[in-house]
């Protein structure tokens, strides 16, 4: 059963990856949801923390990378949004 949990994590971890390259090779945000990404964040560190506690190296591993992800299109988004260019 493990072998499922990390193959959901590498998929949902990975499926970040083109909109977190995306944002950062064009720098647009303005038609992502900045609360959607504050909450997803938030969720994240939680399921993080979550696995820590529990020591649970899929869990882990997954969060850790889909934060690396995340927390650049949060960033971008955030300072698109106080620049005034959204």
């Amino acid at each position: 059963m493990k072998d499922i949990g990390f193959l959901a994590a590498i998929l949902t971890t990975f499926s970040f990856l083109p909109q977190a390259l995306l944002t950062l090779r064009t720098r647009k945000t303005d038609e992502i949801s900045l609360a959607m990404y504050l909450m997803l964040n938030l969720g994240i560190i939680c399921w993080l923390v979550y696995g820590l506690v529990l020591d649970e190296l899929a869990i882990i591993l997954a969060n850790s990378v889909t934060l690396l992800f995340s927390l650049p299109i949060l960033l971008v988004k955030s300072s698109n949004k106080l620049a005034g260019r959204e």
